[in-house]
């Protein structure tokens, strides 16, 4: 049983730089707390795991494990210790596969920042029945790629119910305000996926469709998200959001996966808020041509990031509005401190994982939303500075 391995998580991937702030989060949140879970960091240098074992203050009797991408064996080795994974090792269409069967296989949980959603749609394919099987949680996308978006939803539907009676059938989300970088992964992973797509018309296909997470099941025709256009009610122009193709996907799989509680007409986007006036339409205009190159002439590398002060900086703000044909409206609010690729969203990881140990529930290839729901959020109001809440 899960329940009496050696391990409750381990972070696999703690030598690169986001996988370093996951194991410091632990460091941080919990050291050696009463209650603190059992963990451990894995990479597939030994050396590099004690250095930054050092680097971070973790205590030196911190387990390390040694296990590679590349090893189906060594990996299964290390999942057959632990109740969770936490990985950061991308991109995952290149890194990831063994990883994902391992837990399959062995009934181990999983979380990782995948924000690549024809990998998804494969491995759904692929290791959802064995998953089920087994009891592993294989819950994709647990960063800012795509938490803030799904919890976000969730819970202004859970809002919505209570205050009418009925989940809102058309939800806006809304960036109104970001400053952070992208991760070096989430670059790795768009330029992979877009590499993969300029060869594999399948996978041009899996991203152009809102219900490519659904498998048999193709809700009604959504709003594309694409085009500038001025929103008289939040009186500022909307743009197209670099990472919309993939939290719509995750939303919709949420709820699909929950037994459609949004309803089964369903209808969601996702857009950038610039600002009033010929201004804003400008920056609007300019959000369609930076999606074509949404990380410039030098993108964020795999292990690089920003600095401590950037990160302690960065911030994001994020507008749910839920309409109802008899009219009423709510608006709900999703913030967080802390840059949204790394800060905030190695935090996000590690609460995750806090949560699958919490709760129980059964097996399959999911998303935070549907497998840990309001416990996740929880957590994240407590321990990773994030703030969900109705503006009246």
């Amino acid at each position: 049983m899960a329940e009496d391995r050696e391990f409750d998580i381990i972070v696999f991937g703690a030598t690169g730089f986001t996988g370093r702030l996951v194991a410091e989060h632990f460091v941080r949140e919990y050291g050696a707390a009463d209650g603190a879970p059992k963990w451990a960091m894995a990479s597939r240098s030994e050396d590099k795991l004690a250095a930054v074992r050092e680097a971070i203050g973790a205590p030196p009797s911190t387990p390390m494990i040694v296990a590679d991408a590349d090893n189906p064996a060594a990996l299964e080795r290390m999942c057959r210790r632990t109740r969770v994974v936490l990985t950061t090792v991308g991109p995952y269409q290149l890194y990831g596969d063994a990883l994902v069967a391992a837990c399959a296989r062995t009934g181990t949980d999983y979380a990782d920042l995948c924000g690549e959603p024809a990998w998804m749609h494969d491995r759904i394919a692929q290791h959802h029945a064995t998953a089920k099987e087994t009891g592993a949680r294989i819950c994709f996308s647990s960063g800012f790629d795509s938490i803030p978006f799904d919890l976000g939803v969730l819970m202004l539907q859970v809002e919505g119910k209570a205050r009418f009676g009925a989940p809102a059938p058309r939800v806006r989300g809304r960036v109104r305000a970001m400053k952070g970088t992208f991760s070096g992964g989430t670059a790795a992973s768009l330029t992979a996926t877009l590499k993969a797509a300029a060869t594999n018309p399948r996978i041009v296909g899996i991203l152009n469709d809102p219900f490519a997470l659904t498998p048999g099941f193709a809700g009604p025709d959504q709003p594309g998200g694409l085009i500038p256009h001025y929103e008289d009610d939040l009186g500022k122009w909307a743009a197209p959001f670099v990472m919309a193709p993939i939290n719509t996907k995750n939303v919709h799989r949420t709820n699909f996966l929950l037994g459609h509680p949004y309803g089964t007409d369903f209808r969601y986007d996702e857009m950038v808020l610039t600002s009033p006036g010929e201004a804003g339409r400008a920056a609007a205009d300019a959000a369609v041509r930076l999606m074509k190159n949404p990380f410039g002439a030098k993108p964020p590398q795999p292990g690089e990031g920003p600095s401590d002060e950037e990160r302690e900086n960065g911030h994001y703000d994020i507008l749910f509005i839920g309409e109802w044909p008899t009219g009423n409206r709510l608006r709900y609010a999703v913030k967080g401190r802390y840059d949204p690729g790394y800060g905030s969203t190695s935090r996000m990881l590690g609460e995750t994982g806090m949560a699958l140990l919490e709760t129980d529930g059964p097996g399959g290839c999911g998303t935070p939303g549907a497998f840990v729901g309001e416990k996740l959020v929880e957590r994240l109001r407590k321990r990773a500075a994030l703030t969900f809440g109705v503006e009246d």
